[in-house]
């Protein structure tokens, strides 16, 4: 996939995309669209759809319904090759950092260099090695396994691997989960300095908001699968939506408490 030179063309484009599972529907026709360059925080509560969301921009589920459009060429059906291709320029942060037990900090990192790319082994040591200490590591962290280090510093091994390939697109799920405040307000810094350094598109997920106003150029709401409310970070915690300003605040009364309730 070579990226399109329009300005006028969004690096991702979703068109009434729609995802249900049986008679859940998860997704309910999502209309977005992300610049190119720009950095988007999908934020909303357990089962909101944020991560069938990604999964679906990803290939990994195809929606039932509309339209993904990466640099202008509809995604949704590829398969094979053709989604491999596209793939290839999309960059990703487990939850979890997800590392290989068995692999080595830096072939972790290296993996979809050596894998997908069939890069020369002391190719890719080198480029993780750059990557590892773009995160912030010291090389002799490379040869370790992930056994061997702390939770936040699988993180970073799992953003350097992210950026590893240098891709055009980065998407970030839950990425500050399961770190303390301070080791995670480092991996925000970390994920805006180096996808600003690759001039990357960045779309993540979560539900944390210290990590989606620090990292997001915008901000945008699901809920019931559809998108009450996307505007700039600096706005969500005065959208003067009462749903959203009851999830962004984290208290307890509320429409969506209400609701819950009237569901029960």
């Amino acid at each position: 996939m070579t990226p399109r030179q329009d300005s006028a063309v969004p690096k991702l484009r979703l068109r009434g995309v729609t995802k249900r599972f049986g008679a859940n529907v998860v997704l309910d026709g999502i209309d977005l669209d992300v610049a190119a360059g720009e950095s988007l925080v999908v934020i909303g509560g357990s089962g909101s759809g944020k991560s069938v969301l990604l999964k679906c921009i990803l290939g990994l589920l195809r929606p039932d319904a509309g339209s993904i459009a990466i640099d202008g060429e509809e995604t949704v059906g590829l398969t094979g090759r053709a989604r491999d291709r596209v793939n290839a320029h999309i960059g990703m942060l487990f939850q979890g950092a997800a590392l290989f037990d068995s692999l080595q900090v830096w072939e972790n990192v290296a993996f979809g260099l050596i894998q997908g790319r069939r890069a020369r082994r002391p190719e890719a040591r080198a480029r993780a090695m750059e990557c590892l200490d773009q995160v912030g590591l010291h090389p002799r962290v490379a040869d370790l396994v992930p056994a061997e280090l702390s939770g936040g510093m699988q993180k970073r091994v799992g953003l350097a691997r992210a950026i590893a390939a240098r891709p055009d697109v980065v998407f970030f799920d839950e990425p500050t989960t399961g770190l303390d405040p301070i080791m995670a307000d480092v991996i925000n810094d970390l994920i805006v300095a180096t996808t600003k350094d690759l001039g990357a598109t960045a779309l993540s997920i979560t539900h944390d908001m210290a990590s989606a106003t620090k990292i997001g150029d915008r901000i945008a709401m699901l809920y019931k699968g559809r998108l009450i409310w996307v505007g700039p970070a600096k706005a969500v915690f005065d959208s003067g939506d009462g749903y959203v300003d009851q999830f962004v605040h984290g208290r307890a009364d509320g429409p969506i408490t209400e609701e819950a309730e009237a569901e029960a």
